[in-house]
């Protein structure tokens, strides 16, 4: 008897040793790339130089008003010339990365400044890299990088749900489809979760297409109607 509980026992620790080298070998990226030595570096250096260049942007556009009103944001875009839309898609990624940044104004200056298609691809594209990013922030920084960048009654508000297994992923599913809900956090959020990145740049790229037309297409379609009409 005791010969069969240690060889079931070793038995155990096999299979236990080999699911955990399995879910490292097909696991989530962001695992692996943590577990590796240069790569950790180089994310951690990339990670200081662009919240450096985040910040540093959204304190130039909180003091010359282009995040607080949508004139002085199409003038600066226009100013741009042949790069505005790279400029456009660079605001609408700091303005999710960085939350304390409304995004409402950039999505109305979309479809003003390139029209109803290109304003849409360029919106849907910097909110899509903006969320991946805070995404990733999330999984390798955790907890105190997200306390960092939001209020702590918001990250307990929502927090709750993060150990939630399928019923978060529902959860964020509804949450990138409908905008009353703070998805940039949640993004972040979803980094702490067991979600693998794969799982969650499908539901964002899915859910972020109606979300992103009705923020930008269908609220400037009907800014300029009341325009017209007054």
């Amino acid at each position: 008897t005791f010969f069969c509980s240690k060889c079931k026992g070793k038995q155990r620790e096999g299979n236990n040793m080999g699911s955990e080298e399995k879910r490292f070998r097909h696991g989530d990226a962001a695992e692996k790339l943590r577990r590796n030595k240069t790569a950790s570096r180089l994310i951690n250096a990339a990670t200081i130089l662009g919240l450096l260049l985040a910040v540093g942007f959204a304190v130039y556009g909180f003091y010359t008003g282009i995040f607080t009103s949508e004139e002085n944001l199409e003038r600066f875009i226009s100013d741009s010339g042949v790069t505005a839309p790279l400029v456009f898609i660079f605001i609408q990624i700091i303005q999710v990365v960085v939350p304390i940044i409304p995004g409402g104004v950039s999505c109305l200056a979309s479809v003003v400044l390139f029209g109803p298609l290109p304003g849409f691809v360029y919106s849907y594209a910097g909110i899509c890299i903006g969320s991946t990013i805070g995404f990733f922030l999330g999984r390798f920084y955790g907890k105190p990088f997200i306390l960092a960048v939001t209020k702590p009654e918001t990250y307990e508000k929502y927090s709750k749900i993060i150990d939630k297994g399928k019923r978060f992923e529902v959860f964020f599913l509804l949450a990138m489809l409908f905008p009353a809900f703070p998805d940039d956090l949640i993004c972040m959020l979803a980094g702490l979760t067991k979600m693998e990145s794969k799982k969650f740049l499908l539901i964002l790229l899915l859910a972020k297409i109606p979300a992103a037309d009705l923020s930008g297409d269908r609220k400037s379609w009907l800014k300029n109607a009341v325009r017209d009409s007054a």
